[in-house]
């Protein structure tokens, strides 16, 4: 399910009071525990994580680790009574895995809910999708599939300097990272899209927002062009 560019999966449940979901792995017994998506996106790239030393059995609300980021330091707590069986060290390693894979390789606690009924505070993505899409409105919260490496405000700039532009940076940043570009030339769109089949460089996403152009863009290892320059 899509919220406004925000991700919502639904093989999966969610707790809003603690913006975590939750998901039951193939044998029932355990289950992954992360943090939200607008909640990730709202609170911008995050720099640290640190997991509680908790033990035994915890109450719904229980925090089980603390995520810091330019704008936001919040306790990660449970959504149900649980013991945590594994903490995922990979995003203490690499703590953008919580923005660019909030859903997958960022979750944060493995758990073994001490009661196999779930509490009514968990629900559905259809449950939640109304709440949560007024959330993100209200918040202007910006969901991007990449977390930018760079944020690169062109205004009143003919295109082809604002390409130019880009081009320099992307020189300066290894492969992998993410541009994010935005623009107020009307031609933007097209231009975009002809400097991608031209340079290989993928555009991840773009967003028209009022008169502005928003691009998500990922310098490629290997970029293949699909269009020679001037064709």
């Amino acid at each position: 399910m899509d919220l406004d560019g925000c991700a919502l999966p639904e093989d999966r449940l969610y707790d809003l009071e603690h913006d975590v979901w939750f998901q039951r792995e193939p044998d029932g017994g355990l289950a992954r525990v992360g943090l939200l998506g607008p909640l990730v996106w709202f609170a911008g790239r995050f720099q640290s994580v640190s997991f509680r030393p908790v033990e035994g059995p915890l109450d719904r609300g229980r925090s089980v680790a603390t995520v810091e980021s330019v704008r936001y330091t919040g306790a990660v707590r449970l959504p149900l009574g649980a013991t945590v069986v594994d903490r995922n060290f990979g995003i203490v390693e690499r703590p953008r895995l919580l923005n660019d894979r909030p859903y997958d390789d960022g979750w944060v606690v493995r758990v073994r809910p001490t009661r196999d009924a779930l509490p009514p505070s968990l629900e559905t993505a259809a449950t939640v999708a109304g709440r949560l899409r007024e959330r993100i409105r209200a918040q202007r919260i910006r969901c991007w599939p990449q977390s930018p490496d760079l944020e690169l405000y062109e205004i009143g700039i003919e295109c082809s300097a604002v390409l130019a532009q880009l081009n320099e940076e992307l020189e300066r940043h290894p492969a992998g990272d993410a541009v994010l570009l935005v623009t107020d030339d009307p031609t933007s769109p097209i231009e975009m899209e002809r400097w991608s089949d031209q340079t290989g460089h993928r555009v991840l996403a773009h967003r028209p927002e009022g008169n502005l152009h928003q691009f998500l863009v990922r310098k490629e290892a290997h970029p293949v062009p699909r269009r020679r320059p001037g064709g």
